[in-house]
């Protein structure tokens, strides 16, 4: 499945925001990304009705199946590219800029060969 790289920039966002069983609201989402709140509300009620995530009467995101499929797949690109270019001994602001830009552009057969290259 196909989705415009702000989505996944969002759901990975939600993915990590998520982690340790926390509760994920839209301010969150927006005081990570830097995004005002109207952006996010948008952004939101799309990646909503593409199925991607619910929201609950409290106002918490969670993802769907295929909204956290997206999410894992994009921060497990972004965790082992960002990495491997800090190994290689690029500085970690930059090394993260960069795996955010090619997380998206990788194409699947390039990315199982190069996670296979640097798990070895």
């Amino acid at each position: 499945m196909k989705t415009q790289e702000s989505a996944e920039n969002y759901l990975e966002t939600i993915f990590m925001l998520g982690q340790n069983e926390n509760r994920v609201r839209s301010v969150d989402v927006a005081k990570e990304l830097g995004y005002s709140k109207p952006s996010i509300s948008i952004a939101m009620k799309n990646l909503r009705e593409s199925g991607f995530i619910v929201i609950d009467g409290d106002g918490y995101i969670n993802l769907t199946r295929n909204g956290q499929k997206i999410a894992r797949t994009m921060y497990e690109r972004h965790t082992l590219i960002s990495d491997w270019l800090i190994s290689l001994g690029v500085d970690r602001e930059t090394a993260l800029c960069d795996a955010c830009k090619i997380e998206h552009d990788i194409s699947e057969q390039s990315f199982k060969a190069l996670k296979k290259h640097i798990k070895g």
